[in-house]
């Protein structure tokens, strides 16, 4: 990869570090702490989740059918500022309603920022045949969940959770600078002529449906670990205070997660492997509710961390491999009802915990949803096996 080309994908994986990783995200690990200080329900925490969500199914749904090509890099950066100032403005005030505001304002930035960057990032690894480099973009928002975990606990200390929320956005403002510099789809038209020479083995197009509602209960299903596992961990005899440590383990297994995805993908094929993920991710999900220890919050949220964005590089990127020609309207249906499912997820989670005091049923239906999307994708492996056998026959 040119020098050029490297510099244009790290400003993709900044853009997600800072809309992603910081801006969505890190609502989690921050939460207990304002809870702690603040002493409001877990139905206001979903509420509070949900309107992030709402705003990310919004801005998905704008970014997939409004055609954007000739802008869609300037309408990113002005997304990221969008991004930066809701995350600053969060410490700066301890209204619910203003809160409801500005999660659901960075949850429009941050749908726009994932499906925008996915689809100008793509199109660039597809143009140089770098198509399974996906997994390094997407393991941005890994990256950012692990930044964002090593600056709390010290940003706590100092300024109390109003600082961690204006630090942050510090931290994302400095990265953006960069994201100015190296992302510049300019350099991409030339390359963009040319046509692919990959011949993926996926799925035909009518497939997409399937897809499309697996993908929406993985999206109902996750959210409920991404929103609630640190507040779960929080109110265990087992972490005094470290529950951070959790969503670290988070983004330290999310980092590498997307590439060896990728990887998978390339030699087992993508719905195989998207299937595989998913199965694993419901595993994770459900242990907290059948055994409490750190032990099994960590191995929990490892198994989440593995999965969650690489479930993410999968989807996307064999939805695009399924409709080429048109990489940022399927990408954008596909974060439309994944946000769908999330919108769902953290305000049913949030009524179940505060009626039953604990998310025991929360998880284990959140688990049971994301199983179920599994098993809908395994029609799918027959395609990939008669494409490969057919390619064998052909080599042959």
């Amino acid at each position: 990869m040119k020098k050029q080309s490297f510099l244009f994908l790290i400003g993709g994986i900044l853009s997600l570090i800072i809309a992603m990783g910081i801006g969505r995200f890190a609502y989690t690990p921050i939460l207990p702490i304002m809870q702690k200080d603040l002493s409001f329900s877990n139905t206001v925490a979903g509420y509070i989740a949900s309107s992030n969500y709402a705003g990310y199914l919004l801005g998905a749904i704008l970014a997939g059918a409004i055609p954007l090509k000739k802008y869609r890099v300037i309408i990113l950066k002005i997304s990221l500022i969008i991004s930066i100032l809701t995350t600053a403005i969060m410490g700066l005030t301890y209204s619910h309603f203003i809160w409801y505001v500005l999660r659901f304002l960075s949850g429009v930035s941050s749908a726009y920022v994932l499906v925008l960057a996915s689809g100008i990032v793509l199109d660039k690894l597809a143009t140089i045949n770098k198509t399974s480099w996906s997994g390094l973009f997407y393991g941005g928002v890994g990256l950012g969940i692990c930044l964002s975990s090593l600056f709390i606990p010290s940003l706590n200390h100092l300024y109390q959770w109003e600082g961690t929320w204006i630090g942050l956005a510090v931290v994302s403002a400095i990265l953006s600078i960069f994201v100015w510099l190296w992302l510049d789809e300019a350099s991409n038209v030339v390359e963009l002529k040319n046509k692919e020479n990959n011949f993926a083995v996926v799925p035909p197009t009518k497939w997409l449906l399937w897809l499309i509602i697996a993908y929406g209960l993985e999206g109902l299903g996750y959210i409920v670990t991404g929103t609630f596992i640190v507040s779960i961990a929080e109110k265990t005899p087992s972490f005094h205070n470290d529950a951070t440590l959790v969503w670290m383990m988070v983004g330290l297994a999310a980092i590498p997660s997307c590439l060896i995805w990728s990887i998978l993908a390339k030699k087992w094929g993508f719905v195989k492997s998207l299937v595989l993920a998913m199965a694993l991710q419901s595993l994770g999900m459900a242990m907290p509710a059948f055994w409490v220890s750190k032990t099994s919050f960590i191995i929990s949220a490892l198994l989440f961390g593995a999965t969650f964005m690489g479930i993410t590089t999968l989807a996307t990127t064999l939805g695009r491999q399924i409709n080429p020609s048109n990489s940022s309207r399927t990408i954008g249906i596909l974060t439309a009802i994944f946000a769908i499912g999330q919108l769902i997820g953290p305000i049913l989670s949030g009524v179940l915990s505060s009626f039953t005091h604990n998310f025991n049923t929360a998880l284990i239906g959140a688990s049971s949803v994301v199983l179920i999307g599994a098993a809908l994708l395994v029609n799918g492996i027959q395609f990939e096996r008669k494409s490969y056998a057919k390619d064998e026959g052909y080599t042959c």
